[in-house]
C-alpha cells in the first residue's frame, strides 16, 4: 500500500494565491508606465509573496517553521488588499477584474487558517 503525500499543488491556499498572483500580473501589464511602476510593482510583489511564503513554509522541516512562513502569507495578503484598494480607488481595475480579484482574496484567510490548523494537527515536530 502506497502512502499519499501532500504536495504543494494540492494545498488550496497555494493554488488560489498562485493563480491570483499570475492574474494580477497580467492585469498590471496592461497599465500605463506610471501606474505599473508605482502601484503595479508593489501589487505584483505583494501578491507573489503570498504563494511564495506558503511554498517556503511547505519546504521547511519543522512544524513551527512551516507555520511561521504560512503566517507571513497573512501579512502579504493584507498588503495585497491595500494595493488593490488603491488600484480600485484610482480607477485602474475593470469591474470584472475587481470582482475576480476581491473574490479570490476573500477565500484566502480561511484557506490559510485551514493550512495552519492542518499543519498543527498532522505534524509531530
Amino acid at each position: 500500500m502506497s502512502k499519499n503525500y501532500l504536495t504543494l499543488d494540492k494545498i488550496d491556499a497555494y493554488v488560489i494565491s498562485y493563480k491570483l498572483s499570475n492574474y494580477i500580473w497580467n492585469v498590471v501589464l496592461k497599465w500605463d508606465n506610471f501606474s505599473r511602476w508605482t502601484i503595479g510593482k508593489q501589487l505584483a510583489t505583494a501578491s507573489d509573496s503570498i504563494s511564495a511564503n506558503i511554498a517556503e513554509g511547505f519546504g521547511r522541516y519543522h512544524k513551527k517553521e512551516k507555520i511561521h512562513f504560512y503566517r507571513y502569507s497573512f501579512g502579504s495578503l493584507e498588503e495585497t488588499k491595500d494595493w488593490i484598494r488603491k488600484a480600485i480607488t484610482r480607477g485602474l481595475l475593470t469591474e470584472n477584474d475587481r470582482i475576480y480579484i476581491v473574490n479570490e482574496l476573500e477565500k484566502l484567510p480561511k484557506e490559510l487558517h485551514h493550512l495552519i490548523n492542518y499543519t498543527n494537527e498532522k505534524l509531530k515536530h
